[in-house]
């Protein structure tokens, strides 16, 4: 099959890059593993998508299926597809797939765009200490089986992490029945957003230990005790903090990676802060006609930018494709303060600016009033305040690509005002 582009993943960020990629007399493949669209959004049944896209509150389900709904009937989808290898030929990329109604298929396209999504951090990841039991499993896991197969994980639920996933399936798990004992934090601060704490967390009464971690995990063949003790600032165990839950599940939120390992073949440059790939404003990595987004690009906080973010990506691979993206680059860095934990884009080719681009970046710590200034050659060309930064949130700055001064690099700087 010979195509124009290939999106490869069909959540969120899939359809909104397939779709803005398209145009007539450009052939475009859409390629989803699952029997249908929609991606992680099918097993959110929580509303609150939406707020940006469409000025309401949806469920994911819901959110999935208006994003489906929107796509151009003549982009080809191919569902229950599973891709094996990407390859790069001079000028095409050969991409190989496996499914039951096609067999093994091999794609030419000019371009590709990965919107593959993330996975959850496992307890071998994190090298969760104590016995291999069951009852042990990722909140997202949890949350696919109450949601979509209908099963209840457990009744007494300790919950390791405070990313949103595991926030969002406390409040599930409570209005199922179940008793939530707390979830754990090992940070001074949660990972999740602030209104996934109040609705989920305050709403019903669950305590958030902050500086905390699992010490111990015990049971025989099923998981039938947890203890937790603080940590210092060192993430060091404290003596004499030991806290006791009798629980026979334990759910771990400590969050996601974006899901690329099937291009590790390539000669990627990777960023080793958001484990992906280092792209410039284009959102293209330094492999030509290689383009990234979504979470599988780096780990956002709202699906409505990441709708947002993959339709530039589908549209700057549009542009690749139609020969109006200049090849020979003329990249530099975006140079990061010590505060700010990564920015996307990382680099900058000025061979190939627009009227403007956005900086996305995430703080290392939370702070209630802040400063940012972007300067290059020693001289601020961007400055905005901020009332309040988490590193649970992402950040953006916009600058107007008329604004800068030379073709070296630009340094983002983000300075605590009180």
């Amino acid at each position: 099959m010979r195509v124009d582009i290939v999106v490869v993943g069909g959540g969120a960020a899939g359809v909104s890059a397939a779709n803005s990629a398209y145009e007539k007399n450009l052939k475009v493949l859409l390629i989803e593993r699952d029997k249908e669209l929609g991606g992680i959004l099918n097993q959110c049944i929580h509303n609150g998508f939406g707020i940006q896209m469409y000025n309401e509150e949806l469920t994911g389900p819901e959110y999935a299926r208006r994003s489906e709904k929107s796509l151009n009937s003549e982009i080809k989808i191919l569902l229950d597809t599973c891709v094996l290898s990407i390859k790069k030929g001079k000028d095409e990329f050969i991409i190989k797939t496996s499914s039951e109604q096609d067999g093994l298929l091999e794609i030419v396209s000019k371009a590709v765009i990965i919107s593959t999504g993330s996975y959850e951090r496992t307890r071998g990841q994190i090298k969760l200490p104590g016995k291999r039991l069951k009852g042990i499993m990722t909140a997202g896991s949890a949350q696919r089986y109450i949601n979509k197969e209908g099963f209840l994980v457990g009744k007494r639920i300790l919950i390791l992490g405070s990313g949103d996933i595991g926030l969002i399936m406390a409040r599930r798990l409570s209005l199922e029945g179940s008793k939530v004992e707390g979830v754990i934090e090992l940070m001074s601060y949660s990972n999740g957003l602030t209104r996934n704490i109040v609705s989920c967390l305050d709403d019903f009464n669950i305590p958030l230990y902050l500086s905390h971690t699992v010490s111990n995990i015990k049971g025989k063949d099923k998981l039938e005790e947890v203890e937790i003790m603080q940590v210092d600032e060192h993430f060091n165990f404290i003596e004499n903090t030991k806290i006791s839950f009798e629980v026979d599940t334990l759910l771990l939120s400590v969050g996601l990676i974006p899901d690329v390992s099937f291009v590790e073949n390539l000669d990627l440059t990777y960023d080793k802060n958001t484990k992906s790939a280092k792209v410039n404003q284009n959102y293209m990595s330094n492999i030509d006609g290689l383009f990234f987004c979504g979470n599988a690009l780096h780990i956002h906080d709202v699906v409505d930018w990441v709708t947002i973010e993959a339709s530039f990506a589908g549209e700057y691979a549009k542009n690749y494709v139609k020969g109006l993206i200049n090849k020979s680059r003329d990249e530099h860095s975006i140079i990061k303060s010590e505060l700010i934990s990564y920015t996307v884009p990382q680099i900058i080719d000025f061979n190939n600016l627009h009227d403007s681009i956005h900086i996305s970046f995430r703080s290392k710590v939370k702070a209630s009033m802040i400063s940012l200034k972007l300067y290059q050659d020693g001289q601020c060309i961007k400055k905005k305040n901020s009332k309040f930064v988490t590193p649970s949130e992402m950040e953006k700055i916009t600058v107007d690509t008329k604004s800068f001064i030379s073709e070296n690099d630009v340094f983002l700087e983000m300075v605590i005002l009180e």
